[in-house]
């Protein structure tokens, strides 16, 4: 037996709303689409993953979700430019990455980072 896939559910009451944010600012396409539920999808591949915290390091709260992306500084400008609530700033981590939280639709923190 093994895992195949990890996939965040994001509980909204309008899950159309996340479309500017999924899609176009963090890249991702449409891959179903059934009115109660979107599902946004990459084409890179990546092995299942799940962490468990009891804080989002460097002092923050535990975010709801990480997004690695292959350039953090273009999707914080796209956030930042849609007006988008971000709650912790661009910041380069003594970890070995450089991310910022931002709220996604739902209220949900979201972790976009990338390695460096």
């Amino acid at each position: 037996m093994s895992v195949r896939r990890v996939v965040p559910d994001v509980r909204m009451d309008r899950p159309e709303e996340a479309r500017a944010f999924y899609q176009d600012i963090l890249g991702l396409t449409v891959v179903m689409d059934q009115g109660w539920i979107i599902t946004f999808a990459s084409e890179a591949t990546a092995q299942p993953q799940i962490s468990v915290m009891t804080e989002g390091g460097s002092d923050t709260a535990a975010p709801d979700m990480s997004i690695e992306v292959d350039d953090v500084d273009a999707v914080y400008e796209k956030a930042r430019s849609a007006g988008c609530s971000i709650v912790y700033d661009l910041t380069d981590e003594p970890w070995g990455v450089r991310r910022f939280y931002v709220l996604d639709p739902a209220g949900k923190v979201v972790n976009v980072l990338s390695h460096r």
